[in-house]
């Protein structure tokens, strides 16, 4: 009987980047990543090269709707879910694993892959890995390490105004002054925010009231030069 792998792939993936955004300066600590994956029990790394990923001549990317087409992340970051769909599809094609995991941090990463598998019979399952944070609730990010002193020890009030919006929301307070008070906590607070969301968990189409369906919170703020993304359930 065949024994199941373990694998992963490492790949800094050009096509989700905007020509403005930090490519070149991302984060790449393969021995790290590497160390870490064999201590979690993976068998091999996938380790291409962007010309292995994208040869020559190469003119084929995934169109996305719905979850990829909500006003969130592709509202300031239009091509970015092309490229994920793109390369995600490459990889679970060339893989053919049964099924590949996706941290719910990147919620609206995580929707687009999920429909995106579904719709074109990938034969894959998406596992959905609950967000990693660190002890002050800071979610876990390759950027974080932008991150000064200063702008480190404020970065874990987005998690804080975000527990507490859900817990407000839960006890039937009116979801937009809600929201819209605890997006005004967070650029008081010194950040300057691109969105703070209540949306319904699985389409993300925006919600204006606790019974419309399962809610998430769903947030991208700046502060100094990083970028930082979270969101909780309600």
């Amino acid at each position: 009987m065949a024994t199941a792998a373990a694998f992963a792939t490492i790949f800094v993936n050009p096509t989700q980047f905007a020509p403005h955004e930090d490519f070149k300066k991302y984060p790449r600590t393969f021995d790290d990543d590497c160390a870490k994956l064999v201590a979690a029990g993976a068998d091999a790394v996938f380790f291409p090269s962007v010309e292995e990923m994208y040869p020559a001549g190469f003119a084929t990317r995934v169109l996305l709707l719905g979850p990829a087409a909500v006003g969130l992340e592709d509202r300031f970051r239009p091509t970015h879910f092309e490229g994920v769909a793109t390369i995600c599809c490459k990889l679970f094609t060339q893989s053919r694993a049964d099924c590949a995991v996706f941290g719910e941090k990147d919620y609206q990463q995580l929707k687009v892959v999920t429909r995106m598998a579904g719709d074109l019979d990938l034969g894959i399952q998406i596992v959905p890995l609950a967000t990693i944070r660190e002890a002050d609730g800071l979610a876990m990010s390759s950027r974080n390490r932008y991150l000064s002193a200063e702008h480190r020890a404020l970065a874990p009030t987005l998690h804080r105004v975000m527990q507490e919006l859900a817990a407000r929301i839960r006890n039937d307070d009116l979801l937009f002054q809600a929201v819209t008070e605890a997006q005004n906590a967070i650029i008081t607070a010194g950040f300057e925010l691109d969105y703070l969301e209540a949306r319904h968990a699985e389409t993300l189409a925006p919600v204006t009231a606790r019974t419309d369906g399962p809610i998430r919170l769903i947030l991208a703020a700046r502060i100094g030069g990083t970028r930082l993304i979270d969101n909780i359930a309600v």
